[in-house]
């Protein structure tokens, strides 16, 4: 079973920038893909960023233009930098790594924008 392991969430104000990191605590497994969901209260779990093993990516429509997603392959770690935050940000932020055998999540970091 693989160990998810996220970061780096917390307060900040509308406008602000946070980065979000997660990695995965088996180096040697076979990632096919890692990104990131949220859940906002009251809210469906939605996707945000996502990024498959030969590099592509996409995004919620939401977020585009304002979060950006990196990888890196060799340590099964995934970072989303986050820019322009508004109220409509604030989220549980959960990171996914896939392997041919399934997902595997964290715990969630809270992200809260608020002034």
């Amino acid at each position: 079973q693989v160990q998810v392991m996220e970061s780096g969430g917390g307060l900040v104000q509308p406008g602000g920038s946070l980065r979000l990191s997660c990695t995965a605590s088996r180096i040697s497994i076979t990632i096919t893909a890692m990104g990131w969901y949220r859940q906002a209260p009251g809210k469906e779990r939605e996707f945000v960023a996502g990024v498959v093993s030969n590099g592509s990516t996409k995004y919620a429509d939401s977020v585009k233009g304002r979060f950006t997603i990196s990888r890196d392959n060799v340590q099964n770690a995934v970072s989303l930098h986050l820019a322009s935050l508004n109220a409509e940000d604030t989220a549980v932020y959960y990171c996914f790594f896939r392997t041919p055998w399934g997902d595997s999540w964290g715990q969630g970091t809270q992200v809260t924008v608020a002034s």
